[in-house]
């Protein structure tokens, strides 16, 4: 089954490239030339990812991330713009986005940040409920923002309670490193970036008690949570 694509851009060019690369690399694509006709597909149909440019008449990129966040909590979106202040993406981020991408771009690495989102994002569904964790010897409450041990406790920030949560659903598979910045930092700057690591340390001094857990670093990638 075609993976289903939501197109909104309002340069007709780029947008009829656009949506014939994307249909020859096997994906199903409904193009729309504002966000006031992007939004109508939307109501009246279902995607698998949302497209969206950031500058446009009659609705811009934001508003309709906006209006649709109000319906639907689920499907991804991409914003593709000309504009590359972090204030812009940052904003984007705070919406929900999943990914950020500047004009002018590679074909390629769109389809590799589309595969990419969806994949995490359907991976991931069926588990984002969850917040109750066996990890070794440990048990996690998220809710509750409380690692037990035995009779010990620790008690969490939240952003040691995010990351850990991250973690555990990813368990003894890799999380990406740029999902863990956007989905608790919203942001994926090399200062945000050195602020997970520092919290990456702490959960592993939180875990030290059973030998068998390790959270080790994969290269280029992210890092990835082994335990029984």
């Amino acid at each position: 089954m075609k993976n289903k694509i939501l197109l909104v851009e309002d340069d007709s060019n780029l947008g009829m490239l656009l949506r014939e690369f994307l249909s020859v690399k096997g994906f199903e694509v409904t193009q729309a030339l504002n966000g006031e006709e992007g939004f109508n597909h939307f109501k009246a149909n279902k995607f698998d990812l949302c497209l969206i440019d950031v500058m446009m008449p009659r609705m811009d990129g934001f508003s309709l991330a906006k209006k649709i966040r109000m319906i639907d909590k689920q499907t991804p979106f991409l914003f593709v713009t000309a504009k590359s202040l972090l204030d812009d993406k940052i904003e984007g981020f705070k919406i929900g986005a999943d990914d950020y991408v500047t004009k002018p771009f590679s074909m390629e690495e769109l389809i590799m940040r589309m595969n990419a989102i969806m994949k995490r994002t359907k991976n991931v569904q069926h588990e984002d409920d969850r917040n109750e964790f066996k990890i070794g010897d440990y048990s996690f409450d998220y809710n509750k923002r409380v690692l037990y041990h035995g009779s010990n406790e620790q008690r969490l920030t939240q952003k040691e309670c995010d990351l850990l949560r991250l973690l555990c659903i990813n368990k003894n598979k890799i999380l990406e490193r740029s999902e863990a910045l956007i989905r608790i930092w919203k942001d994926e700057s090399y200062f945000t970036g050195r602020s997970m690591d520092v919290y990456i340390t702490k959960l592993r001094n939180y875990l030290k008690l059973d030998k068998s857990i390790e959270i080790i670093n994969v290269h280029g990638s992210g890092f990835k949570l082994i335990s029984k």
